[in-house]
């Protein structure tokens, strides 16, 4: 069976996403949820940047074309956007995987926290610039 990339980062933040969800419920803003998800990311021992500026590339230029602050990016790798929404739509996928091709990221998780289950996606841009 073919391991998923990066599966042990990924298995420690959805895990981490699970606890704080367990914790607090839905109901409350994004931010809350950000720092309670970056409490629990220590604790897990992973390294990351939350709320910082990154690059946005446009296809081959070798300079950003601008900056966007993503919620999370851990271990230098993997990319998280948090929701506090009742449901995910097919927006908000096509918003993280834009992310993950402008950060030039190949995995992220897409995280809401607004319904009574805290659901996710995982996201794979299998064409990286």
């Amino acid at each position: 069976m073919e391991q998923l990339k990066y599966a042990d980062i990924t298995g420690k933040i959805i895990g981490a996403a699970f606890e704080v969800h367990k914790f607090l419920g839905n109901g409350f803003q994004e931010v809350i949820y950000q720092r309670a998800l970056a409490y629990e990311m220590s604790r897990a021992g992973l390294v990351f940047a939350r709320e910082i500026e990154q690059d946005i590339f446009y296809k081959d230029l070798p300079e950003p074309i601008g900056a966007r602050r993503a919620d999370f990016v851990v271990e230098g790798k993997v990319l998280v956007e948090l929701k506090a929404l009742i449901q995910l739509e097919d927006v908000h996928m096509a918003q993280a995987l834009n992310y993950l091709k402008a950060y030039r990221l190949e995995v992220g998780l897409l995280i809401n926290f607004g319904s009574r289950s805290m659901t996710f996606k995982r996201l794979v841009l299998s064409n990286t610039v």
